[in-house]
């Protein structure tokens, strides 16, 4: 195991007792499943050394059935990117026409949060592994980086002005990401929802005093 799993299991061992609980009251599907036994995985023997041929089995389904959910490894931790990229898009677009571009990205990743929050016993050891490994943190940077692309384009279709709607979109991703650390580092913080609100009104008024 290297240093970095070796990290990663010492990290998921304090979120142990919250996951345990959770776990009895959640039955989840197919791919809830593999998800869970992928992250039970990663932690123990470290991500390296994790295969999708163990991956299925710790969840009782087969390799055939992994493939139809996830095209390797680690789209088990990614593999929503891109319906969450497209909730942004939606959002966006249902936004009022007359609301500030600002408002407009802010309620986006706020809808988006308020999704998120139902990951609240996942999402802190999903971070640990992908903090722990190069390649993945990589990864994490383009899915946001992807998602300021999909914000900035949807600003601009609805006719907000073109330089405005990538600085916006890039600052908004980037107050998401603050709000989204403080949520999966501290076990007592209030729901990912709140924190994102909070965050963008500070950052408002943080604006507003300069």
């Amino acid at each position: 195991m290297s240093d970095a799993d070796i990290n990663v299991a010492r990290a998921c061992q304090r979120l142990t007792s919250r996951r345990i609980a959770a776990v009895g009251r959640w039955k989840p599907n197919a791919r809830g499943r593999l998800e869970e036994a992928a992250l039970d995985l990663f932690t123990e023997r470290g991500y390296d050394q994790t295969t999708v041929a163990a991956i299925a089995e710790r969840a009782g389904l087969t390799e055939r059935t992994f493939f139809r959910h996830f095209t390797d490894k680690r789209e088990v931790l990614f593999a929503g990117g891109p319906v969450l990229e497209e909730l942004l898009v939606t959002a966006v677009a249902e936004a009022p026409a007359e609301a500030p571009a600002y408002d407009v990205v802010a309620g986006a990743l706020g809808r988006l949060a308020a999704i998120l929050n139902d990951r609240r016993e996942l999402a802190p050891r999903r971070q640990v592994v992908i903090d722990a490994h190069a390649e993945l943190r990589e990864r994490e940077l383009g899915k946001l980086s992807s998602w300021a692309d999909a914000l900035a384009r949807a600003l601009r279709e609805r006719g907000d002005d073109p330089r405005l709607a990538g600085l916006v979109a890039q600052t908004g991703v980037a107050v998401f990401r603050s709000a989204f650390e403080t949520w999966v580092v501290d076990a007592a913080s209030q729901d990912l929802t709140a924190i994102v609100r909070e965050s963008f009104a500070e950052l408002r008024v943080a604006v507003g005093g300069m």
